[in-house]
């Protein structure tokens, strides 16, 4: 998979997901001239966008007169000469089962979406890997940073990561996605880039509960820091390089993620602090809170391993176990101190 197959031979690409982020990154490939076929789940959107009206998560984004959606996951994926997946993280796996129904030869597959799956606790590489089969194992590659689907759709500037499981995938990733306004850099530690797009959002959540209780920008700063310490301190003990966490993937994506209210996860952690319930939350976005499920699948891994991750257990039981947010800070707070950086 070299760059002269992504500019020669790559025509078709199959899109799986058409909401934000998907929509915007299926727009920019179209942009760079591939022909893309979407697939979407939800025939409202669909119609709606086949008749020329905006995305309804962005703004001014219509559908671009050369690129095809469809509800027919056989049309998006048929003759592809590549695969791009940005669905839940909870759906994923069901997505890749009717992908390997359809009996798909290997080609590349990039996921986008961030999360890690309950239960399993893979990351969503790894749950596409295990699909799919070892014989995609050269072609499963994945994209993650700091990156709004409002702000890439209107062509600002920002720098992601392309990853892979081997070196070839992560350089087909990168020249699959980079233009002029959206690099990607590669990365081979596909974990330490999965791990730190993951986590990220549950500090997101618990940044969100501190300014909806008003507590500014020191206290965010404070909740930041620990939470990449969190972050970083599964994610080695799962192998990756502490590097990868204090890269774009990581700290880059935290930053941006824990710090506006377009983070729909930031969103989320504010109505919560504000004396919404989860259910409310939810409804009041609209849409998919990936912390929200990613915190679940995080603490049942932080137990296997008996890595204590104090923030991630307070954003759960707040979600899951009705902790009024006011108590969850005094519990953090009253946390015997230990040295910064054990």
């Amino acid at each position: 998979m070299s760059n002269t197959y992504t500019r020669k031979v790559l025509m078709k690409v199959g899109f799986l997901g058409l909401g934000s982020w998907g929509f915007c990154l299926a727009k920019l490939l179209s942009k760079k001239g591939f022909s893309v076929t979407g697939w979407s789940t939800n025939p409202e959107l669909v119609q709606s966008l086949k008749q020329g009206k905006e995305h309804p998560y962005l703004k001014d984004q219509t559908l671009p007169a050369d690129m095809k959606i469809t509800l027919d996951l056989n049309e998006a994926i048929e003759k592809a000469d590549c695969i791009v997946e940005a669905v839940t993280s909870a759906g994923l796996r069901n997505v890749f089962e009717q992908v390997k129904f359809f009996n798909k030869s290997p080609c590349p597959v990039v996921v986008t979406s961030k999360g890690i799956e309950q239960n399993s606790g893979l990351i969503l590489p790894a749950v596409a890997l295990e699909v799919l089969g070892e014989s995609f194992l050269n072609h499963i590659g994945f994209l993650s940073g700091p990156s709004f689907a409002q702000e890439v759709a209107k062509g600002l500037p920002t720098s992601v990561v392309g990853s892979g499981f081997r070196s070839e995938t992560s350089k087909f990733v990168c020249d699959l996605f980079t233009t002029l306004t959206f690099r990607v850099y590669p990365n081979n530690d596909i974990n330490g880039v999965a791990y730190g797009g993951a986590l990220k959002n549950i500090i997101a959540i618990a940044c969100g509960i501190c300014e909806g209780l008003g507590f500014g920008f020191s206290s965010r700063a404070a909740l930041m820091t620990r939470g990449l310490h969190e972050i970083r301190k599964l994610a080695e003990a799962q192998g990756c390089k502490k590097e990868t966490i204090y890269g774009l993937s990581g700290m880059g994506d935290l930053c941006l993620t824990c710090s506006s209210m377009m983070s729909r996860n930031y969103r989320f952690g504010y109505l919560l602090a504000q004396g919404k319930t989860p259910e409310m939350a939810h409804r009041e976005i609209e849409m998919v809170v990936e912390g929200s499920y990613t915190c679940v699948s995080t603490l049942q891994l932080s137990q296997k391993l008996n890595i204590p991750m104090p923030i991630t257990e307070t954003v759960y039981k707040i979600i899951y176990k009705n902790l009024n947010p006011k108590d969850a800070v005094r519990l953090l707070m009253e946390r015997a101190i230990k040295e910064e950086h054990l």
